[in-house]
């Protein structure tokens, strides 16, 4: 996954560019992240129960092959100069239809390879592989959207997912289909979401990613306008910026991996979650170049750390006939509400500037996080 996913990060990078360059609009780099991600809302449940019914290595092997497809296409369109916004909204479109099904059966596939034991330190690390991509894909983005240009990005990408398709082809496992869902689909995704009603922890911890989705991290696809406009550093400057992020999650990742079952998860969900909150604040407010890094620095560690205890949380809670529901559910609020804030994002920066907007989600996250914590008491106790 390491060597597709700085492939992805490239390409990702490397896409915002093209965009602005194509536009020049920060609500259009909003509709293209929406894009990305607002099928995950529509079709993840259904992606959920695939995931519990069918052998999830399988789905994965389908899922990467259409992802590689179209980063092939979207570089040929960009090679030949054809590309035009319609046609980057249209991809984005597809990626997220893929991702809807990619996503739950990846995530719920972990617990199945290294069991509940191991389960923090297999997301821990699966996160620093996701982490370390973060750091080197945007770095080198900058530098090979300035030497091979941006079609050279997409096609590297392409390239990139012959890795992952190795990598599944190489396991060997035979218990990867659960067959939790085996009645009709709608009724198999009503008794997942009646789980997770029912579940006042599930439903807490749902909540959390919930906020830090819809307002948290659009701050990602406006950092090329931080990075040409409030900052004045460029395109390479934008890879540094992305790249810090990257550092303080990677951080995040191996403190997680090394700690493993540890106590007191809770109270680190909290935590985190707060430093993210005043993090965002911080970074909104920094006309400095160094203090923007470093402040982004602290955003990546504590989303990180706070994502990966959910995520191993909500795993253990459920038993396994249901995990791949309750996941479909978990990247329904994490990927599939994102888009909305990142269209919000968008709007609201063009009218009021990057950075109002930035502080704005800072101070909802911290209102947000504020109320859980003193209605969900029990989640400290963790």
């Amino acid at each position: 996954m390491l060597v597709s996913l700085i492939g992805t990060w490239i390409q990702t990078v490397a896409q915002s560019w093209l965009v602005f360059q194509l536009t020049n609009s920060a609500f259009l780099l909003g509709v293209v992240a929406f894009l990305n991600s607002v099928p995950v809302f529509f079709l993840s449940l259904f992606g959920g129960v695939a995931a519990d019914r069918m052998n999830k290595r399988n789905i994965l092997i389908v899922t990467q092959s259409a992802f590689m497809v179209l980063a092939f296409f979207l570089a040929i369109l960009t090679h030949l100069k054809l590309i035009t916004p319609f046609q980057i909204m249209l991809i984005a479109v597809l990626n997220g239809i893929v991702l809807a099904f990619d996503a739950p059966a990846r995530q719920s596939m972990v617990v199945e390879l290294v069991g509940k034991k191991h389960l923090l330190n297999a997301i821990a690390l699966n996160s620093a592989a996701f982490n370390s991509s973060r750091i080197i894909g945007p770095a080198f983005a900058g530098i090979l959207i300035a030497t091979i240009g941006m079609s050279g990005c997409f096609y590297i990408n392409g390239i990139s997912f012959f890795a992952v398709l190795l990598a599944l082809l190489s396991i060997r496992v035979n218990n990867l289909s659960k067959n939790g869902a085996q009645g009709h689909t709608l009724s198999d995704m009503k008794a997942g979401l009646q789980i997770i009603k029912n579940d006042r922890l599930i439903m807490a911890l749902i909540m959390m990613v919930g906020i830090v989705s819809l307002f948290g991290v659009s701050y990602v696809i406006l950092m090329p306008i931080f990075a040409s406009g409030v900052l004045g550093v460029g395109v390479k400057g934008l890879g540094m910026l992305m790249s810090s992020a990257g550092i303080g999650a990677l951080l995040a990742a191996l403190i997680l991996a090394r700690l493993g079952d540890f106590r007191h998860k809770g109270k680190l969900l909290f935590c985190s979650s707060y430093v993210f909150s005043f993090s965002l604040i911080l970074f909104s407010l920094s006309k400095s170049y160094p203090l923007s890094l470093a402040a982004l620095m602290f955003t990546g560690w504590s989303s990180v750390t706070a994502v990966s205890l959910i995520n191993a949380l909500l795993q253990t809670a459920v038993s396994d006939e249901f995990r791949g529901r309750v996941m479909s559910f978990f990247m329904l609020t994490f990927a599939g509400l994102m888009p909305f804030g990142n269209l919000l994002a968008g709007a609201l920066s063009q009218a009021w500037g990057v950075s109002p907007v930035v502080m704005l989600s800072g101070v909802i996250c911290l209102i947000f996080f504020t109320m859980i914590n003193l209605t969900y008491p029990q989640i400290r106790k963790i």
